[in-house]
Order: C-alpha cells, then sequence, then structure tokens
C-alpha cells in the first residue's frame, strides 16, 4: 500500500514539473509573438513617417565584405547590433550595395 501511495506521489510531482515547463514555454512564444507584432507596427510608424533607423555599420563588417567574406560580415553585425539572422543579412546586403561590394 505505501507503495502506490509513493508511485502516486512520485507521477503527480512529474506531472506538477511538466505542467509548469510547458506553461513557460507558453508564455515566451506568446511574449514572443507579442513582441513581433509590436516590432511590425513600429516599422510601419517608422516608414510611414519617414524615419531611418540609424546605421551600425562598423569597419570590421566593411573589411570583410571588402575580402569577400559575407557570413563573417553578417555574424560580426549581429554580435555588434544584436539584431536577428534576418535582419542582419538584410543590412549587411544593404550596406554592400551602397559601398557596391555586392560583386564580390
Amino acid at each position: 500500500m505505501d507503495y502506490l501511495v509513493v508511485v502516486a506521489a512520485v507521477l503527480s510531482v512529474a506531472g506538477l514539473v511538466m505542467l509548469i515547463a510547458g506553461s513557460r514555454g507558453q508564455d515566451r512564444r506568446a511574449t514572443a509573438l507579442r513582441l513581433a507584432a509590436i516590432e511590425r507596427k513600429l516599422d510601419l510608424i517608422m516608414k510611414h513617417h519617414g524615419i531611418v533607423e540609424p546605421r551600425a555599420e562598423e569597419p570590421d563588417v566593411l573589411q570583410h565584405l571588402m575580402r569577400g567574406q559575407k557570413i563573417q560580415a553578417i555574424k560580426v553585425y549581429r554580435e555588434r547590433t544584436g539584431v536577428g539572422l534576418a535582419e542582419a543579412k538584410d543590412a549587411v546586403e544593404r550596406i554592400a550595395r551602397e559601398r557596391g561590394l555586392d560583386a564580390r
């Protein structure tokens, strides 16, 4: 009889832990979705008012582009600015186009 009580208690605790862990993951996903929506709205507002985001051009990024090291330039850009992969790629490609380095 005591064995069944211990097994039931362990299963209850394991279930509770799984429930808590699952809810935290859902909270993170919900927060990420809300943040993405806010960023899209902010981008639309900035575009509507003609506000241009300040550039985060770094000498290291330009050096990598001049050597034809686009991937390394994106990595450096991400490290310096904290933006995501897609944003960094777009920014580095824009910098390369503006500097005439996109043909490399």
